[in-house]
Formats: structure tokens, sequence, C-alpha cells
């Protein structure tokens, strides 16, 4: 079974058991805000969400979000790799419950999913696409090593996201470590 752990958190691929956890999440307004509405207001519409997003990421691209939980079990948020269409490489994707926003949670398992990225996946450059106004989620990129590149448009969308990299630089270390 997919787990990556840290000191606080444990991340899980989703299943159907989390779609009330889903619908919560999806429908925050800072998620509809920054991140987008994805239709999902009723727990079997949360179901399918995980099972054609997530889920079908897991087999076809071997990434995907993951459920990140307290070490209790409280899940609290979802953090993880993205496969997308119009871009290269993949991208690290995160959002919390608001209740346990500025916490250090969203760092920490963004932290283990680039480490997890690095050290099974062999990858040495991963994206991330934000709204360029979304300033906490710009400063949490920048605290791990994320540098700005640029503006991007995904195929089909309309909105310009900022386009931010992270990469392991030509001695093998990632930008944070080189500090």
């Amino acid at each position: 079974m997919f787990q990556i752990q840290t000191p606080n958190l444990i991340l899980l691929e989703l299943c159907d058991d989390d779609a009330s956890f889903i619908l919560n999440l999806l429908n925050d307004a800072d998620f509809l805000q920054n991140i987008g509405d994805r239709g999902v207001r009723n727990l079997e519409q949360a179901r399918t969400y995980i099972r054609n997003g997530p889920v079908t990421m897991y087999r076809q691209h071997n990434v995907g979000l993951y459920k990140v939980s307290l070490k209790e079990g409280t899940a609290i948020g979802i953090c993880g790799l993205i496969k997308r269409a119009g871009l290269s490489d993949v991208d690290l994707g995160f959002a919390f419950l608001p209740q346990y926003r500025g916490m250090g949670y969203a760092l920490e398992a963004a932290q283990g999913v680039i480490q997890y990225a690095q050290e099974w996946l062999g990858l040495e450059r991963i994206a991330a696409i934000i709204l360029p106004g979304n300033t906490p989620s710009v400063r949490l990129l920048k605290k791990i090593g994320f540098k700005a590149e640029g503006r991007i448009t995904l195929p089909g969308e309309h909105k310009e996201l900022l386009l931010m990299i992270w990469k392991i630089s030509a001695h093998g270390h990632s930008p944070r470590e080189e500090k």
C-alpha cells in the first residue's frame, strides 16, 4: 500500500471512503477561488471525482493527489503530483481545509512529496502552477525551492497562471539544500 510518512503526517492514496472529506475540501471558498470549481456537490460526485481523477492518475502515471492526514487519522488536506496536458513536467498540487492552514502542514506534506518524487520516482524537476495572486501558495513554494519561470495558460483554460519550477542543481541537491 502506498504511503508517505513525515514527522506529523501520513499521505495515502484517496479512495471512495474519502468522499465526504473531498466534498468538503472541494467546496471550501478558498479552494473554489484559488484552484477552481470541480462541480462536486454531493457524495456520489465526490466518489466519481476520486475515481476519475486521483485513482485514474495513480494507475496511468504512478502519481496523483494523496490524502494528507494527521498521524491519529484526521484528514486535513491533499498534496501530490499531477500530470497535466500542457505541462511537460508533473506539477505539485496541494489544498488544505481552512482550520489546518498556517500550521506548517502544507509545507511538511509538500516536502514529503518532493522527497518521494526525487528518491523513488527519480524526478529532477517538478512544476507548480498557481494563480499569481495566491500569495500563501507562492510563499510556500518559494520556501521549498521553487522559482518563478514565467506565465502559462493551460489548454482549454483562460486564466493565466504563474509557472514555478523546482529542480535539482548540477550538484545533485535541491535548491532548498543549497542555502
